[in-house]
């Protein structure tokens, strides 16, 4: 008796997030260490350098000036290239610049005042890494089908939480700990997290398969199926007219969601890069308390991206599932600025909104391969990571209002309205076309039956 589709459909599914998803996790972890170690060495490099925290918080937000060169690009790579060498490529370019990081202020990075060395750096390693967000999002939509995108991506998303959790305190340890060869922490921080990536990029050139055609670690009949479904969901969005480079640029979706993403992302990294200080100030707490509690939110952080991952695939509400969490963070900031006083009460709310902060990931990624197919896929996530671009806004105005004010709370308010009004908006989303679900559903009953004979 030949085996039932179902078994098949559940083997290739397991077997293809068992062989990515890992490994997928495992190397952006590598790249948002790289790009948020920031935050713990400029509690060393600030004295060396005479940094003040607007200098800080612009160098931070300049890293995402990257994404406007290699978005779109990137996106068209993985989609008419390979996405196994463009990801490889990338990890060796960030490990050459993030490890650069660590010679700011030597002769070997020229007479540039170390102000633009800085900003230079930066904005060298923002454009190494900007593809690699964008590519492997649409790398994850040429293995997954639409309905199972959210829980693989929010698989994959875990990596910014644990980087941060795990990442601070590492990087803690190393400012404090390490001064090898007189060389002060803050330099080592980034040469021991910069050189990992670096090598990765070999193993990711070997290790990875580009699409399920090529896949030949999946048994034949789960390559079959996992190829049948992919090219049923590409018929449907032909069929919609959602596949050209003007489809994408024509729907007004996509400037929505770039806008939601600018918002959320400008007070999202104004947090990741000041908390370690506003935890610093915590004089209340230990040292060692207040390292942890710079980690904490994001280790809650993890909890959201995966529950509503998984709650997002069983519901199929990407709307409700992307507005939801975004609102909830902007209401926990204005709580924690209002509980300034209270060291421990401040604590619990910050891991209350890491809880919250990066939970609308998973459905928020799985809408532009669920709107567009093909080139206006790769258009769609091109622009729509634009909205990266708050990277730049939020953190810069975060360190002014605190070189202004002298203190975080007004920061605070500026990041809860951003996420407040960014949840607003996207209650506005529209997921599908009139008459889309109707045939999707056919469609599958179709592949039912067709598997059936």
């Amino acid at each position: 008796m030949a085996e039932s589709g179902r078994d098949v459909a559940l083997r290739a599914r397991t077997n293809v997030t068992r062989r990515l998803i890992p490994y997928l996790l495992f190397i952006y972890i590598l790249a948002y260490v790289d790009r948020a170690n920031l935050g713990v060495a400029k509690l060393g490099m600030m004295a060396d350098t005479g940094f003040s925290d607007a200098i800080i918080g612009f160098g931070a937000g300049i890293f995402f000036l990257g994404f406007l060169v290699m978005n779109i690009p990137a996106g068209f790579l993985v989609e008419r290239w390979s996405a196994r060498k463009l990801i490889a490529g990338i990890m060796m370019a960030w490990g050459v610049f993030a490890s650069m990081m660590g010679f700011l202020g030597m002769h070997f990075l020229g007479a540039l005042h170390v102000t633009m060395q800085f900003y230079l750096l930066r904005i060298l390693l923002g454009i190494a890494e900007a593809g690699f967000f964008p590519g492997v999002i649409l790398y994850i939509s040429h293995w997954y089908r639409p309905q199972d995108r959210a829980r693989a991506k929010g698989y994959f998303m875990l990596a910014q939480p644990i980087a941060i959790a795990a990442g601070i305190p590492i990087s803690g340890w190393i400012l404090d700990r390490i001064h090898w060869l007189g060389l002060p922490g803050w330099r080592w921080v980034f040469w021991l997290e910069g050189v990992p990536p670096f090598i990765m990029a070999f193993v990711s050139f070997w290790y990875l398969t580009d699409r399920p055609q090529r896949a030949h670690w999946l048994p034949d009949e789960e390559r079959t199926w996992l190829i049948d479904e992919l090219r049923a969901d590409e018929a449907l969005k032909v069929k919609a007219h959602r596949v050209s480079v003007q489809d994408a640029l024509r729907n007004p979706q996509t400037f929505l969601l770039i806008a939601v993403l600018f918002l959320i992302v400008a007070g999202n990294q104004a947090l990741i890069f000041f908390l370690p200080s506003i935890t610093n100030t915590m004089k209340a707490l230990p040292a060692g308390l207040r390292q942890i509690a710079a980690g904490l939110p994001y280790a809650c952080s993890a909890l959201g991206i995966a529950g509503n991952g998984i709650w997002t695939q069983r519901s199929g509400r990407l709307r409700l599932h992307t507005a939801l969490p975004v609102l909830a963070t902007g209401i926990s900031l204005a709580l924690a600025v209002m509980a300034r006083n209270h060291a421990g009460a401040m604590v619990a709310l910050f891991c209350l909104t890491g809880l919250t902060a990066q939970a609308y990931m998973p459905a928020f990624w799985t809408l532009p391969t669920t709107l567009f197919g093909k080139s206006a896929a790769a258009t769609a996530v091109g622009l729509i990571a634009l909205g990266n671009l708050g990277g730049i806004f939020g953190p810069w105005l975060f360190g002014y209002l605190r070189d202004v004010t002298g203190n975080y709370s007004a920061g605070l308010w500026a990041a809860s309205g951003c996420m407040i009004l960014a949840g607003l908006l996207a209650t506005r989303i529209q997921v599908a076309y009139a008459g889309e679900n109707d045939a999707r559903k056919k469609l599958e009953k179709d592949s039912r039956t067709v598997a059936q004979l």
